[in-house]
């Protein structure tokens, strides 16, 4: 199987409209601008602080959260390959400019499960999610105006595609050293291959992870290795269904037992849910009650079981398509 694809900046429809962090720009033309094209992908590019001094090294530029809330947030284009409206956009704050991602919540397509003008908001709570486990998954993810409304705003994240290696389709039965079995794939001329992921850690703690949030869209177009070893995931607006949406590609570890380190997090986690602390109270702000409450006990029953759930069935275990 080729490297998980990301959409780079070469497939960005150019484009500009920019506003400040209170609103101010071009907000109420959205109505003209909205694109069906993408439900949840689109590619990008982590705390607090401004910008990184990185940019005039030469280096990739990241960007705070202080950033991202408040710096002016300016769209150079569109990402056409994604289901819902992904802009690809630069921040510029405190006499720095860096590269981001703003999907405007107008530009959302309603989802049957999923209440229309929420998955921004879900966006943000993996983030939030993430931060709390100390892996730092996910770029950095803020909630803000912009030239079409309120969206979410997330760090762009430049991938090393010399490092992408993480999805394979392989012959025979077995999936060999260094990789696990998801499952078989037909590859056409009724052929069929193991589809496999590298047995990885990154990968593994973002399976928890996954768990935790119950990710309905863990795809390979989702992984972005970074070139200084990191691992970074995107796309996170089907998250925190009350019910089990789990669909990913990271089964290879399913009914295996958690990580000592799995389980030293997940413990923190669940102090970090209990009703009045931060986490919680921002969280609830982000998603409804019912689903702060199935969150809680997605990571009580995996403290409980010891082990990476397995597929349920009564919802496809893996996405389509799987990039």
């Amino acid at each position: 199987m080729p490297a998980p694809e990301r959409v780079p900046a070469g497939r960005v429809m150019p484009g500009e409209e920019t506003v400040a962090a209170d609103g101010t720009g071009a907000a109420d033309r959205v109505a003209d601008r909205r694109t069906d094209e993408s439900r949840n992908g689109g590619t990008r590019g982590g705390a607090d602080g401004g910008i990184s001094a990185g940019a005039a090294a030469g280096r990739p530029v990241r960007l705070s959260a202080d950033a991202l809330a408040r710096g002016e947030l300016t769209v150079r284009g569109q990402v056409r390959e994604a289901s819902n409206a992904v802009l690809y956009c630069t921040i510029t704050y405190e006499g720095a400019t860096g590269p981001c991602v703003y999907k405007p919540v107008a530009g959302e397509r309603p989802l049957w499960d999923f209440p229309d003008g929420t998955l921004a908001q879900r966006e943000v709570a993996a983030y939030e999610l993430s931060r709390a486990t100390g892996w730092d998954l996910i770029p950095t993810t803020v909630l803000r105006d912009g030239p079409y409304g309120q969206g979410m705003v997330q760090e762009w994240i430049e991938a090393a595609p010399e490092d992408a290696g993480l999805l394979a389709l392989v012959e025979g039965d077995e999936p060999g050293p260094g990789w696990k079995p998801v499952g078989f794939a037909e590859v056409g001329e009724g052929r069929t291959a193991l589809l496999v992921h590298a047995d990885d850690e990154r990968l593994r703690r973002l399976a928890v992870l996954d768990a935790v949030i119950n990710n309905g869209d863990r795809k390979g177009g989702h992984l972005l290795p970074a070139a200084d070893g990191r691992l970074y995931a995107i796309d996170h607006g089907v998250t925190f269904n009350a019910d089990d949406k789990l669909r990913t590609l990271l089964w290879g570890w399913a009914g295996e037992p958690l990580t000592e380190e799995a389980r030293t997090v997940l413990e923190r986690l669940a102090t970090a849910l209990a009703e009045g602390a931060p986490l919680a109270t921002r969280l609830a702000a982000l998603i409804t009650g019912a689903e702060l409450a199935a969150l809680r006990a997605r990571v009580a029953d995996l403290l409980r079981t010891g082990v990476h759930p397995r597929p349920g069935g009564d919802w496809p275990p893996i996405p389509w398509p799987p990039v």
